[in-house]
């Protein structure tokens, strides 16, 4: 299957549509039930919604899929996951909420540029950069608001929330490696059930066993299907048609939809700067966009010029009159 840039764009930003309302669903349960334990259930609830996706799809003989999945890429994907999902819950239990979005949310982009870089070999352009930074700021303007600064003992947070924005960047280039491997649902089941498997231990030695309420078990069946599993599956899906740099850029849309919904639903009044992050986001992620679209078309057309070249004549041969 030929690459999709425009398709692999609009399966993100459907994703971090989906991701952007996790923050108000949580916000409308108003359970007891802990972050660490909110954030290891929700994992374990997409697993199990990624292994029906997974027997239903069962790719048949002529599937164009090739390889096998490596236990190993498996593995490191689910560590990444359950790290992200940890470190994220762990370092806004220190620094807040707002403070731990933006430098978990920020620093993906980031971290997945480099890691491509050095990787596969495969530098973003100076206007992904950009793009990239001018996204960036918008989204800390946008999560940060009013938010005061954070003194010395909150540095274990905000390096816990680094640890997540990395952890998250190199989830996404490990999928991308697996894309071509397995169906979406497949990959997502594996590599899900790794992040359960490791997260769910974590939060019962952290926080003992858990106490649900039916507010707590509503909003952990949404995330975990709604905000995880099918978003999830549209971002794997993504990645066989986007680099992972820009897949990541493009998921910084996911505050924009918290944003709206924040105001639209919850009924909150952001201050200024938030607006004016919200326009840069926009503004960043169209540029990403744009220079995607850029830098596939002469792919596209070195395929199709090679493909519309003439045979070699073997050696030899007389000339064509």
């Amino acid at each position: 299957m030929n690459p999709n840039p425009f398709l692999g764009v609009l399966l993100v930003l459907g994703a971090a549509t989906l991701w952007g309302t996790t923050g108000t669903a949580q916000s409308l349960a108003g359970g007891s039930l802990s972050a660490c334990w909110f954030g290891a259930l929700r994992l374990a609830t997409a697993s199990a919604f990624f292994a029906l996706c997974a027997l239903a799809s069962r790719p048949s003989a002529g599937a164009p899929f090739r390889g096998r999945l490596s236990a190993r890429d498996v593995f490191g994907a689910g560590m990444c996951m359950a790290v992200y999902n940890l470190a994220f819950f762990a370092g806004i239990g220190i620094i807040g909420v707002a403070l731990g979005t933006a430098i978990a949310l920020g620093s993906g982009p980031l971290w997945a540029g480099l890691l491509q870089a050095m990787l596969h070999r495969h530098r973003p352009s100076a206007a992904w950069w950009l793009g990239t930074l001018v996204a960036v700021a918008g989204g800390v303007l946008m999560t940060l608001g009013g938010t005061s600064p954070v003194d010395g003992s909150g540095a274990s947070g905000i390096l816990l929330c680094l640890l997540s924005g990395f952890s998250y960047a190199a989830y996404t280039l490990l999928n991308q490696r697996m894309a071509h491997a397995a169906p979406a649902s497949t990959i997502t089941f594996r590599a899900f059930g790794v992040a359960a498997a490791i997260a769910v231990p974590t939060a019962w030695m952290t926080g003992g066993a858990p106490a649900f309420t039916g507010p707590d078990l509503a909003a952990v069946a949404y995330t975990g299907i709604v905000t995880a599993g099918v978003p999830y599956l549209l971002f794997s899906v993504a990645l066989r048609h986007i680099t992972p740099a820009t897949g990541v850029t493009l998921a910084l849309c996911e505050p924009v939809v918290a944003f709206a919904l924040s105001v639209g639903v919850l009924g909150q009044r952001p201050e200024g700067p938030a607006y004016l992050g919200l326009l840069l986001v926009v503004c960043g992620v169209l540029c990403v966009v744009r220079q995607e679209l850029a830098d596939y078309r002469p792919r596209a057309h070195s395929v199709d010029d090679r493909d519309r070249a003439p045979a070699a004549k073997p050696a030899g041969a007389s000339p064509t009159v």
